[in-house]
């Protein structure tokens, strides 16, 4: 997986300025990123192997 920008104690640039770049508008809350891996893990993403996936609301 390639999780974004996300709102975390790591986070090195303004959320506003990654906001403005995103077509949702918003910076990534590590509950959207669960939300992803959630998927993952579950039997719903039981087919998916060998992917990249990008959860990056749209910026990458």
């Amino acid at each position: 997986m390639l999780p974004g920008p996300t709102r975390t104690d790591m986070l090195m640039v303004d959320p506003g300025l990654i906001a403005a770049q995103t077509p949702l508008g918003r910076v990534g809350e590590p509950e959207d990123i669960a939300e992803v891996v959630g998927f993952l893990v579950s039997p719903a993403g039981a087919w998916v192997t060998g992917q990249t996936l990008g959860a990056a609301g749209g910026l990458f």
